[in-house]
């Protein structure tokens, strides 16, 4: 009996949805996998180890919007030593870029971040976007599996 490629593997839904690493289930981290392989290693043309060991951690948060067929936009928060927040893994699907996807997830991320300082290492090309939520850029360009990166620290909330 086989699966319909029609069958969704993960929920609808028009707004983020949030679970924990301990709690995330098999077809929603395949779902998960699947879009970041599709962005980071297919269309990046960038072969790295994707499974780093942290997406099942407790404290790891998985932040997507789902589709009618798979995970249409994604991020994950990470909490490293001292409480400092890392967001990382940010990707939409080209079929749904444009649409302010990425945008609502940070904005989820963040409120749930709160005042805690927050890191990322983003693609340098992408530091405008991030930007936006208050994050500034701190130290030199970096490689990092050959596409140039820049470290990004939000240490405080940006007051409205």
């Amino acid at each position: 009996m086989g699966v319909s490629t029609d069958t969704p593997i993960i929920e609808t839904s028009s707004f983020p949805l949030s679970v924990a690493g301990d709690e995330i289930t098999a077809a929603q981290l395949h779902g998960i996998l699947r879009l970041r392989v599709d962005v980071f290693v297919v269309e990046q043309d960038c072969a790295y180890h994707e499974i780093d060991g942290r997406d099942l951690l407790p404290g790891t948060r998985h932040l997507w919007v789902g589709g009618s067929v798979a995970v249409d936009s994604y991020l994950r928060v990470l909490q490293d030593a001292g409480g400092t927040f890392r967001i990382g893994r940010v990707c939409t699907a080209v079929r749904s870029r444009g649409k302010g996807l990425a945008g609502r997830l940070m904005e989820t991320a963040l409120a749930g971040i709160g005042d805690a300082p927050c890191v990322l290492d983003a693609q340098t090309y992408a530091t405008k976007f991030y930007a936006k939520y208050g994050f500034v850029v701190e130290g030199e360009e970096f490689m990092e599996d050959g596409i140039p990166h820049l470290t990004m620290w939000r240490r405080e909330a940006p007051q409205p």
